[in-house]
Parts: structure tokens; sequence; C-alpha cells
């Protein structure tokens, strides 16, 4: 009874907190938008402001009704006590809050105990904007024959992952020979990719010898880079041999992806293409923007993308987007003026024909763009 008389305290003073913030910010916004001085009448209130608002009322109506159910059937109620907790320690995306029944299922678990095994619960709501998630106090999985540390492969093109390192109960496949054969383009089989980045074979490819040599001829360096949707690594990977350091950010959509990575000595960033890069301002020389980013993108997206790229990129680096893929016409009215208010010097600029089914059927060309950032502003 005094657990439950607790937790309708907390919920009671996190709604007042809500609520006069609210109250206070519209009165600031309101006050600040007149001018005594101009006849004219205030701009309109910004729609994300609206959006944001909205978000917090629908909040606020939710915690209610859930208030309300507790008080009625006198029952504990259905929060998570550690979302309760946690959310007086730490702000919570906005975002976890427009789906309360998957954010309530990922925060319901016994503390202290092992973690539920619900990664693609997690990855919903990651890709649905709730990012970064709660913490949570519990114990992570690991595999329950994990191999020596002596096994894992030291080269970063293996012939093969060890099956033994990831958790596939969550997964149709079982094993990386599974999934290299369902397809064998995913690169879960890394040796076939040990020439990927290294051969020339039309416009659009960018040998990584070719691109040190740019980099050598601008009078630059090439230490630190980032590969957006790199899936396996395989980049990464190339680079590594050549003593350059390059995070991927990857997703585990279907197949073990991070795993992946991680076990050719690389490291992962697990983040959807939606939310700022975990990086400082200026701090990477190149940033390559791989298959995952292409033309299913939301332009808006795209463009907040794009500028995220341009925060992160230090001054005179380079931004390879690398067989990214739209219809012609798009291309032409949409993303080349997208990319162009980067300002970016044009060291290559190359298009051509998507010759696969899908692209004849949709009229997609490919681009890939070598571009470097100014040097100063």
């Amino acid at each position: 009874m005094g657990f439950t008389f607790t937790t309708m305290t907390l919920n009671l003073v996190l709604l007042i907190a809500m609520v006069a913030t609210n109250i206070l910010s519209l009165y600031h916004l309101s006050s600040t938008l007149q001018s005594p001085k101009s006849p004219k009448p205030p701009p309109p209130v910004p729609d994300q402001l609206i959006h944001q608002l909205h978000t917090i009322r629908a909040t606020i109506n939710h915690l209610t009704r859930l208030q309300h159910t507790d008080t009625n059937t006198n029952t504990k109620s259905s929060i998570p006590s550690d979302l309760l907790l946690y959310s007086h320690l730490s702000p919570i995306a906005s975002s976890c809050h427009n789906h309360p029944d998957l954010l309530h299922k990922y925060m319901t678990y016994t503390p202290f105990s092992l973690c539920p095994s619900d990664w693609d619960l997690a990855e919903s709501l990651i890709l649905r904007g709730c990012h970064p998630l709660p913490r949570r106090r519990c114990f992570s999985r690991t595999p329950h024959k994990p191999p020596l540390s002596t096994s894992l492969p030291q080269n970063p093109f293996p012939s093969s992952l060890p099956d033994s390192t990831v958790i596939w109960d969550r997964y149709s496949c079982k094993s990386f020979d599974c999934l290299n054969k369902q397809n064998p383009n995913l690169g879960f089989e890394p040796s076939r990719d040990a020439s990927k980045f290294t051969t020339y074979k039309t416009e659009l490819d960018l040998p990584i010898p070719q691109l040190l040599q740019i980099v050598k001829s601008a009078k630059s360096v090439l230490r630190l880079g980032l590969d957006i949707g790199g899936g396996t690594g395989s980049f990464a990977a190339a680079m590594k041999l050549r003593n350059v350091t390059v995070l991927t950010t990857t997703m585990n959509v279907a197949a073990p992806y991070s795993e992946a990575v991680a076990l050719r000595g690389l490291v992962p960033l697990h983040v959807p293409l939606q939310q700022r890069l975990p990086l400082f301002d200026g701090v990477v020389d190149l940033v390559r923007c791989g298959h995952a980013v292409n033309r299913w993108i939301p332009v808006t997206m795209m463009e907040f993308l794009l500028f995220d790229v341009d925060r992160v990129l230090r001054g005179g680096g380079y931004l390879w987007i690398d067989h990214f893929f739209s219809k012609g016409l798009d291309l032409e009215k949409v993303y080349a003026p997208l990319i162009g208010k980067l300002g970016y010097k044009k060291v290559k600029w190359a298009t051509g024909n998507k010759t696969d089914a899908g692209g004849v059927k949709n009229g997609e060309v490919y681009l890939t763009a070598l571009l470097q950032k100014p040097v100063s502003r």
C-alpha cells in the first residue's frame, strides 16, 4: 500500500512539473513574441513546437489515465517502477512517449537479474525515434558457449565468423552460413569483400588507393572516419589495413550486423539514421555514406543527416557518397541541390544507370561523389 502511495505521489509530482513547465514556456513564448514597438501581429507558433506540446499533452493524458485506473482498482500502477525512477534521473526522448506500450514493455523487467531477450523490441523503439533508450538495471545475456578469446579472428577479412559469439534466438537464421546462403552479398562471409574497395570497374567506383592519393595530393590527412550504414564493416576493415580508424553505424535488422562488425576487430555504433551522430564537432577526416543512405530516406531527414555530417567533419575533411541511387529526375531536381547546400568542393561527381530489375523499372541512377568541406568558414 505504501509503494502504491509513493508511486501515485511521484506521478502527481511529475504531472504538476510538466504542466507548470508548459505554462511557463507558453507564457515566455507569448511575452517574447509580442513587441510594444511594432503594430505587426506576432508570428505563428512554429509547427515543431506545436508538435512537441501535443506530445507532452498526450503523455500527460496517458499518465493520467493510468493514474485513474490505479486509483479505481486499488492495484499496483502499470507504469514500470524503473521507468518512473529513470525519468527522475535523466530525460527520456520525446518520441519514446509516442509509443508508451512498447516503452512500458521494454522497461518491464526484474531489476538485478538477467535482461529479457528483447533486442528486437529495443530496435523497434530506436527506429521509431526513441533513442537513446532508457537505461536498465539488469545483466546482459551472453552466448551459452562463447569461443575462447584466442579463437576470435585476427584478420579483418576472415574466411568465416564464429557462430558461438551470437545469441540467435530472435533470428530466423541460426548461423552465419545460413545468412550467406540466403544472400551472399550481405557481407557475412568477409573474405568475399577483401577486394571490394580496392578495384575499379566503372566510373562509379572509388578505390581506396585512389582515395588516399587524392588526400595526399591535397596535402591533407586521413586518420579517422565514419561509415554510415556500413553493414558488416567491410569498408572499415579495408581502412584498418591502411592504419585508418573507421567507426561503423549499423542496426541489427533481421541479422547480427553489430556482432559481425565487432568480430572483425572493429567498432559498431548501434544508432539509427534519423538520430544525431554520437561524435563531437569537427573530429573526423572522412564520412562515407553507404548503401543505407538512399532515396528511401525522407528528404527532410536526408537534409538533417547531411548537415550533421558537416558538423562532425573537420575543415578540409571529405564526404564520400557511395552509390547513392534515386530516380534520374529526382537526382537533378531534388538531391543534387540538396547536396549542393553544403557548399563543398566537388572532387568527384559520377553518375550511371542502375541496371538491375528495380533500377530499370523505376528509371533509377547511381551517384558517387567525393566532396571536400571548406577548410574554414
